[in-house]
């Protein structure tokens, strides 16, 4: 008898937990596929049919997870003799069935029809700024993701927006976020206008009108560039930029402005971000829950290294000022395509802000978040809600303006409270990676300089995508930079790229 067979007749119970969860990643795949379909390709008369569709589809994944044998077999597996590797399998499998376990499957359908028909229809509001025609749908949603929160809150003796934070980041509270956004409220107001000064002798570089299949032609060049794997994955366009799909799968999408391309390209390379980190998770675990991405934030955090780290740095604007101009046929130089993408200036629009204002569009959505799911702010109320907070933290005001305002983003109409912290967390954690990495490889301007990004990818291979979740987020973090998250290199990156580089 092998040592494989050996080990496989002396752990049953994961064996066959093993075999459950890979037949949920396989229905997993499929809604996943439905999503993205749903927002690039389907018809606009399909929506409730496909709505009811996913609703079932949901449910079966509900009572997958939540199968009366697979909980027990769950207890019985930490009984087994297993691998550390094993241990981290069956730890995850545990924290996923926990989610599911809480929730009552009509609940489950419920939301998630509920949710396709908002965000549906939600595309067309936003277009239209009708607020008042969004508003009542948004109110079903808020009132479920309530209950959903309450639920999971009493399951896990947390509160509920702790509930919902957990389902994306676990370990991350109320309290730790508080504290890293009160921090950083206390430096970044101050930033923004040293900036913003120092940028005054800049002269306005207005962007080229281009037209949308040359953007894609570039688009597709730089992906390869980056090196996306065309035989796992595929770019297509929605009206918001997203990865979906699954590891060996992966779906990508972007929107053009033919007279913006700038939006375009630094959308698609945020999500190529992404699906780097998907394409390198660990094909040995793919099925597996211990195979997936750690959580939310390390995923911003590889998508904003992408655009942030790497596609902001004066070497890759190099690379893609030549790109740009063969494409487009432009004449950009290498310092007006960095006026371009380093210049802050405070925007209505998140996924269009520069990294320096950007904390300020998430602190807005965290408070809005937080009031919403206690009870303390009601959707009525977020138009004034939101013109206020953008007021007091970028000066601007968005009045009467919902479509730039409270209903620019497609996070709350499909239920996602709790996700927006992720994407700050994302940008210190790329900070923090960067940081590491720099000590291991030396200067990254350098490698890009000298047609090395190989070693940068083989870097966050190693480190980050081929760990999935073998570790805790904080052990991850702690393993690759010698300290938990830590905000410091996030505010010693915009110093040094914003304030002491020219």
């Amino acid at each position: 008898m092998t040592a494989n067979k050996h080990q496989d007749s002396a752990t049953p119970h994961y064996n066959a937990l093993c075999a459950a969860f890979k037949q949920i990643h396989h229905f997993e795949h499929l809604r996943a596929l439905g999503d993205w379909d749903q927002a690039t390709m389907m018809p606009s008369g399909g929506s409730q049919a496909r709505g009811d569709a996913m609703a079932e589809l949901a449910l079966h994944i509900h009572g997958l997870k939540t199968a009366p044998d697979l909980v027990d077999r769950l207890a019985a597996a930490g009984e087994e003799a297993l691998s550390s590797e094993q241990v981290a399998n069956l730890r995850e499998m545990r924290y996923q069935t926990l989610q599911a376990t809480a929730l009552p499957g009509e609940l489950v359908q419920q939301k998630t029809a509920l949710t396709y028909a908002c965000e549906h229809a939600w595309r067309q509001q936003r277009k239209d700024n009708d607020w008042q025609g969004f508003k009542p749908n948004l109110e079903q949603v808020i009132a479920l993701v309530r209950e959903e929160a309450q639920i999971l809150g009493e399951a896990q003796q947390l509160s509920p927006y702790d509930a919902l934070l957990n389902k994306f980041e676990p370990g991350t509270r109320t309290e730790s976020l508080n504290q890293v956004f009160g921090e950083i409220r206390t430096w970044l107001p101050d930033m923004i206008k040293q900036v913003q000064a120092k940028q005054q002798s800049w002269p306005s570089a207005p962007v080229p009108h281009t037209s949308a299949a040359a953007q894609q032609a570039l688009n597709l060049d730089v992906m390869t560039l980056l090196g996306f794997d065309f035989n796992q994955g595929r770019l297509d366009t929605s009206s918001h930029p997203f990865s979906g799909g699954m590891p060996g799968d992966v779906r990508i999408t972007t929107r053009y402005d033919e007279t913006d391309f700038i939006t375009s390209l630094y959308s698609t390379i945020h999500e190529v971000g992404h699906a780097r980190y998907e394409q390198g998770l660990p094909p040995k675990w793919r099925t597996q829950p211990v195979g997936l991405a750690r959580s939310m934030a390390i995923h911003e955090s590889q998508s904003l290294f992408f655009e942030m780290q790497l596609a902001r740095s004066p070497a890759m604007i190099v690379l893609l000022t030549e790109k740009i101009n063969q494409h487009l046929g432009t004449a950009l130089t290498n310092q007006s395509l960095t006026h371009l993408v380093q210049r802050v200036t405070p925007g209505q629009i998140r996924v269009d802000a520069d990294e320096v204002t950007y904390p300020c569009h998430i602190m807005l959505r965290f408070e809005a978040e937080k009031g919403l799911v206690d009870n303390s702010l009601q959707v009525a109320d977020l138009p004034e809600f939101w013109d206020n907070q953008m007021q007091s933290l970028l000066g601007l005001s968005t009045k009467g303006d919902y479509r730039n305002g409270c209903m620019q983003d497609i996070h709350w109409p499909v239920g996602e409270l709790g996700y927006f912290p992720s994407y700050s967390l994302g940008a210190m954690y790329a900070a923090q990676f960067k940081a590491s990495m720099v000590k291991t490889l030396g200067d990254i301007d350098s490698l890009i300089q000298a047609g090395e990004m190989g070693q940068i990818m083989a870097w966050l291979e190693q480190h980050i995508w081929s760990q999935g979740s073998l570790l805790t987020t904080d052990a991850l973090v702690t393993q690759v930079t010698g300290e938990v998250l830590n905000p410091v290199h996030f505010k010693h990156h915009l110093e040094q790229r914003y304030l002491h580089q020219w």
